[in-house]
């Protein structure tokens, strides 16, 4: 679980108690990129998963790691 990460995102799958994220990892990306599916996988292709960017305020940041409580 990552150390130190809150979260006010209740509904979020990974949300423990006290605002704490259950996420053993988390990706954090920038809002141009906000509607990107992660999900397919092909061999030998991360299809831009490890690709850097730069953001000019956290406002224009984006959590792929949230999943919905079912």
């Amino acid at each position: 679980m990552p150390k130190g990460v809150t979260c006010s995102v209740a509904n979020c799958s990974f949300w423990k108690e006290g605002n704490n994220c259950g996420a053993n990892e988390i990706m954090i990306d920038i809002d141009q990129h906000s509607s990107a599916s992660f999900k397919e996988e092909f061999a030998g292709d991360d299809l831009g998963l490890y690709h850097q960017d730069q953001a000019t305020a956290s406002a224009a940041t984006c959590c792929h790691t949230f999943k919905p409580k079912e």
